[in-house]
């Protein structure tokens, strides 16, 4: 095949950029590689962990972003998901446990993955996984 492809990178619409990357940085440890022209309004943002890549673009402007999120946007998110690879799914899961984040304890599907799922901020469902 003629056509190389190195990986996936993810664009996730996001209410809040700013908390969004808080979220992807301080829980999931992501660095921030490239925003948006730094003179202007924040309005995207590529992150990166390792071989894992992940772009936020604010799914509003600032002069046009209602007081809350919409909760029917936030409810079509439950058909997504992000998987990402973690070896060890339990001390994740003590982890985020231990800064009060709300995830599901690790279990194993019958498939062989042992996983844990949690929401990011604006109700995208990510999952930690590794096979058991």
């Amino acid at each position: 095949m003629s056509i190389e492809i190195r990986g996936v990178c993810p664009l996730l619409a996001v209410y809040d950029i700013e908390r969004s990357i808080d979220f992807y940085s301080e829980v999931l440890g992501f660095s921030v590689v490239l925003k948006s022209d730094p003179s202007r309004e924040l309005w995207w943002a590529l992150l990166e962990r390792g071989n894992a890549e992940l772009m936020l673009n604010s799914a509003h402007d600032s002069t046009n972003r209602p007081p809350v999120p919409d909760p029917a946007r936030v409810a079509s998110h439950a058909d997504a998901a992000l998987f990402f690879g973690c070896p060890d799914v339990d001390s994740a899961y003590a982890d985020l446990q231990s800064r009060g984040i709300e995830a599901e304890a690790p279990f194993v599907q019958p498939y062989g993955m042992k996983q844990l799922y949690l929401k990011d901020p604006d109700g995208y469902s990510l999952c930690l996984q590794w096979p058991a």
